[in-house]
């Protein structure tokens, strides 16, 4: 699964790897967690990107209650067609969620060692995302954008640490996936398994304040030293 990852790119690399156009400041965040507003690229109708911020955790439009976003922050790319919560915006509500990392725990001993793992030489990813509009039925004030991150099996890279890892995009799938007229099952199933290539990932181990959601800061993807 992926549970925590850190973006803190500046906006020249929103644009240069992204394409969005003028992005707004996206404050850095080194800790992003689960429930919290995260900054994600969708398409427009006129297919030009755009950022929002989005929650996450997916809540389908037909959820009763706003909490079952707080257990759907991954979707197996393997299931996505067989799901009733993520059929949909598979087809039509994709987007691309920006990292310069994510962490993984490995049990070592009597405690979680905690990994960041990222591309060479610090340049931001996309991580396949879906997304979904909700409303309480109730309240029609009270109306949410979440989405959900799309996870695979690991490469030679990430596997010892862990056995699930996001789907990484290649740079040349971007336009395909954020497509809001590709409903192409097949052609966005193989974007989903052609993934970066394994060398090109780095990973080491950090400080175990990641465990901790209130931390948030350049610290947390430092190499730990006294490991």
């Amino acid at each position: 699964m992926c549970g925590r990852f850190a973006f803190y790119s500046p906006a020249e690399a929103v644009t240069r790897i992204f394409g969005v156009e003028n992005p707004p400041d996206i404050e850095p965040r080194f800790n992003i967690a689960p429930t919290q507003f995260v900054a994600v690229v969708r398409a427009d109708e006129h297919g030009e990107r755009t950022i929002s911020m989005l929650r996450w955790g997916l809540v389908p439009f037909w959820a009763k209650d706003k909490s079952i976003g707080n257990r759907m922050i991954n979707a197996r790319a393997e299931t996505l067609t067989e799901k009733p919560a993520y059929k949909d915006p598979f087809r039509k509500r994709r987007c691309i969620v920006p990292a310069n990392g994510f962490y993984e725990w490995k049990k070592q001993g009597s405690v979680k060692q905690p990994y960041f793992i990222g591309l060479g030489g610090d340049e931001p990813f996309g991580m396949a995302g879906l997304w979904a509009r909700w409303r309480d039925k109730e309240n029609d004030d009270e109306r949410l954008e979440t989405f959900t991150i799309v996870t695979t099996t690991p490469n030679e890279t990430v596997a010892p640490i862990h056995n699930r890892m996001p789907v990484v995009l290649s740079p040349e799938h971007f336009d395909k996936w954020l497509a809001p007229d590709n409903d192409d099952i097949n052609s966005l199933q193989q974007i989903l398994v052609s993934s970066v290539a394994t060398d090109r990932f780095t990973i080491w181990p950090v400080s175990r304040k990641v465990n901790n959601t209130r931390n948030d800061d350049p610290g947390l993807v430092v190499a730990d030293s006294l490991i």
